[in-house]
């Protein structure tokens, strides 16, 4: 279907899928700049710019694939990014809080279609065990690129101000996407494509959620992503904060999540001998316990060596089960829908980001100094997500169990 060879394949999505995690990164830095000026009464406001975008990609999501489905892939891509770019640029002139958090819920928007459509692209042209071990290959990608984006934006920060920032997002999105537009061909023909009306969306809907396990894979992906959510959301704050590391908190988070591709790049060489579901229930067992420990840790009293060396592993642990569950989740949750691909895309993205995004934000803004709400909010995260995991392994066992 595609002349494309799998490796330019590969980093082709993990670039277009990168944008999200770039436009996230890389204002972390900016945060205490953003709430000195535009938010200096109320500086805990200013993680709502990292919200806002998580929430416009989750409404956006829920549209961008059955439009995928309708006018083709890449469409819907270019259209896309069209609406970040200006959303961007907007940014850049921002002089209010309420007018940035506006113009970031557009970028949003915007990123969901890249985000979700390059999924439904790689459900297009694989499925099964394949497709996960090449979401993992991308996750890997996906997340040591953006490891730098915090020290990027430190850079860009320093040379022209927190706004020149989004100048480097319109630059990153306009190079993928052109990327895109010119080495890819359209992998939808125009004999599949599934006309944009309601009651086909609906129909679509009302069919993945009448399978228990897509319906199981989307809720984990949700919890999973609300621990990412809360660990980006207030770990910026708890370097500053807590252990007055501002200046460092760049390198660090560039260290730990490149050591963290490694869950990727191990997920990719395991999948296909010990399968998806195992995979993601060990990575959040591992998270349960090491979430478990920072609650009895943050009643300890540790020296602030000790205490900053373990808030790191957990940070460490935070991204290694990123890069483990969510291309798993994606691909356990997308094999039975295959039929529907842009539709399921959406679906399942709109609501594990909207959901993520709702839950995790009170963690943020409940940030006092200490990691004990981040904690216990990741830990009963983590609990529930290993229960359902459980659920689905009885799931799989009575769909293999012999016939009586």
């Amino acid at each position: 279907m595609t002349s494309i060879s799998r490796p330019e394949f590969i980093a082709m999505t993990a670039m277009m899928m990168a944008t999200v995690a770039f436009s996230v990164d890389a204002m972390l830095p900016a945060l205490p700049e953003i709430a000195g000026e535009l938010s200096p009464d109320a500086i805990n406001r200013a993680q709502l710019v990292v919200t806002a975008f998580v929430a416009g990609m989750g409404l956006g999501t829920f549209f961008v694939g059955p439009l995928s489905d309708a006018f083709g892939r890449k469409p819907v891509i270019i259209a896309g990014c069209a609406v970040y770019v200006v959303a961007a640029f907007v940014s850049t002139l921002a002089d209010s809080l309420d007018l940035l958090l506006l113009t970031r819920f557009a970028q949003g928007l915007g990123a969901s279609g890249p985000r979700v459509v390059s999924i439904a692209i790689m459900r297009d042209l694989h499925s099964g065990r394949t497709m996960a071990r090449m979401l993992s290959i991308v996750m890997m990608i996906f997340v040591v690129f953006p490891a730098f984006a915090p020290l990027i934006g430190t850079g860009i920060i320093a040379v022209a101000g927190w706004r020149s920032i989004f100048i480097a997002f319109i630059l990153f999105s306009a190079v993928s996407t052109i990327w895109m537009t010119m080495r890819l061909p359209e992998p939808l023909p125009a004999e599949r494509r599934r006309p944009f009306r309601l009651p086909l969306m609906l129909d679509a809907v009302k069919e993945m959620m009448g399978i228990q396990m897509v319906r199981l894979s989307i809720t984990v992906q949700t919890l999973c992503m609300a621990i990412m959510f809360a660990m980006i959301s207030s770990v910026q704050p708890v370097y500053d904060q807590l252990y007055h590391r501002a200046d460092e908190f760049p390198f660090w988070f560039a260290a730990v999540a490149v050591v963290t591709a490694s869950a990727s790049f191990l997920n990719a060489a395991l999948v296909m001998r010990l399968g998806m579901r195992k995979l993601v229930t060990w990575t959040i067992s591992f998270q349960l316990l090491v979430s478990g420990l920072m609650i009895i840790a943050s009643h300890s009293d540790l020296s602030d060596a000790a205490s900053f060396g373990l808030f790191v592993f957990w940070q460490a642990s935070v991204f290694f089960m990123v890069g483990t569950a969510l291309g798993n989740l994606n691909a356990l949750a997308m094999e039975p829908v295959g039929h529907i691909a842009g539709m399921a895309a959406s679906v399942i993205g709109a609501i594990s980001t909207v959901l993520a995004a709702v839950i995790a934000s009170p963690i943020g803004l409940m940030f006092n100094g200490t990691i004990r709400p981040l904690a216990a909010g990741i830990f009963v995260f983590s609990l529930l997500g290993f229960l359902l995991m459980l659920r689905m392994r009885r799931l799989e066992r009575i769909k293999t169990a012999p016939a009586t």
